[in-house]
């Protein structure tokens, strides 16, 4: 992957979001702070490729049950529908784990957060597998699960987010959305030979990145530390109180347009996206006859084609401007909607499938960096863990609302 164009390099400005480029005074870190938490532009952040590989392996969650749902259903005695609620239970959990752990273990640093999250991932996995067969304790484990990988999911961006330019938070959310597309295939081998229970538990993949990702982790901690130790003069006194389990989640960002529409965008484009894994590969079971293998190689192949594409788009952000990149990414996740859902050809429905992944994925690593622009560095934390939110709650709402219409209008099928 090549690095971003030499003009923004010169104009590190651009990637903290418009408001920073109009507003030469908007607050920005101490120099000290830039020693020690950004790095050089052109440059990834220490230990990204980590960082992308332990959301990639969180992510894979989410859509891994999703080829496994018809025997997961077929052993609890439900509607297929119904079992969608296990993928549904996932994007509860990453919704609560994300204030939860931001404003606990987070505000100790990246690798408490890598710590909490897999202990939980753990926990959720044991209690999906030690379930008897009942819908309500699997969503249940499912959930905790999700949780964990939420923390995973933050600490990850935490850790990238010191690279100033956007291009390590690109880079992770592609390993983002490159682990939840390779779930789908990942998630129908795994129950076919091991049960379907095994594709419930795909974020245990994670406990596998957790030595190489704890360093780096450490480190931005650390970094991180001795920023708000440099800002430490403008907020009060060195040895005042951490900040507060609600600080974790500064709702008042929410009045701040420059954050909200990135925000209501993202909500959007992951809604659509996860709607489409859940209905997608079904769609084209439906219009071929493939199996869960056939199926989950060709809509993840192409899912992964387009979260590998999105990386275009997040080099190319600051060429096109916020206006014209939004105007694309809301474009591309309505057409990729119609394709799937109404095309009556299994090629147009893969394509679909691919448009949405890429621009979610390249969605996900070009808002967070405009909807965190301008603001002081210690608020980023949290703004960040904020705008995380919309992810989990297209997570949620997708595949609800997919299973909704599967049982009413039928659209998919």
């Amino acid at each position: 992957m090549s690095a971003f164009p030499a003009r923004l390099a010169a104009r590190p400005t651009a990637a903290l979001g418009p408001a920073a480029a109009r507003n030469p005074t908007a607050p920005r870190p101490h120099a000290a702070h830039d020693r020690g938490a950004a790095t050089a532009p052109g440059r990834r952040a220490p230990g990204t490729t980590s960082a992308a590989l332990l959301i990639a392996a969180a992510a894979s969650g989410i859509s891994g049950p999703s080829l496994a749902l018809p025997t997961a259903a077929h052993a609890l005695g439900v509607p297929t529908a119904s079992a969608a609620w296990l993928m549904t239970a996932y994007g509860l959990g990453l919704l609560a784990g994300t204030p939860l752990l931001s404003g606990t273990a987070g505000r100790r640093g990246p690798a408490a957060l890598v710590r909490a999250g897999a202990a939980l991932v753990a926990l959720g996995a044991a209690i999906v597998l030690a379930s008897p067969s009942a819908l309500l304790p699997l969503a249940a484990g499912r959930a905790v699960e999700a949780a964990g990988a939420a923390g995973l999911t933050v600490a990850a961006f935490r850790i990238a987010g010191r690279d100033r330019t956007g291009r390590s938070t690109g880079l992770v959310a592609i390993g983002n959305a490159a682990g939840g597309t390779l779930g789908l295939f990942v998630g129908a081998g795994a129950a076919q030979l091991l049960g379907w229970r095994a594709a419930l538990v795909m974020p245990l993949l994670a406990l596998a990145v957790l030595p190489a990702v704890l360093r780096p982790a450490g480190q931005a901690g650390r970094a991180g530390e001795s920023g708000q130790a440099g800002q430490a003069g403008e907020r009060g006194p060195a040895g005042s109180p951490r900040p507060r389990f609600r600080d974790a989640l500064p709702l008042g960002l929410l009045r701040r347009p420059g954050f909200r529409r990135p925000a209501l965008l993202m909500l959007a484009l992951a809604t659509v996206n996860f709607a489409l894994v859940y209905g997608a590969p079904r769609r084209v079971a439906a219009l071929t006859g493939w199996g869960p293998l056939p199926t989950g190689a060709a809509v993840a192949s192409v899912a992964l084609a387009g979260a590998l594409l999105s990386w275009q788009l997040v080099r190319l952000a600051p060429a096109l401007g916020t206006a014209r990149v939004r105007v694309l990414l809301a474009t591309g996740s309505t057409a990729a909607a119609a394709a799937a859902a109404f095309a009556p050809w299994p090629p147009v429905v893969l394509l679909g499938s691919a448009l949405s992944s890429l621009v979610t994925a390249g969605g996900q690593g070009v808002l967070t960096g405009s909807a965190v622009g301008g603001l002081a560095p210690e608020r980023q934390g949290g703004a960040i863990g904020l705008f995380n939110l919309a992810f989990p709650a297209g997570v949620a709402a997708g595949p609800a609302l997919a299973g909704f219409a599967d049982q009413t209008v039928q659209f998919l099928y």
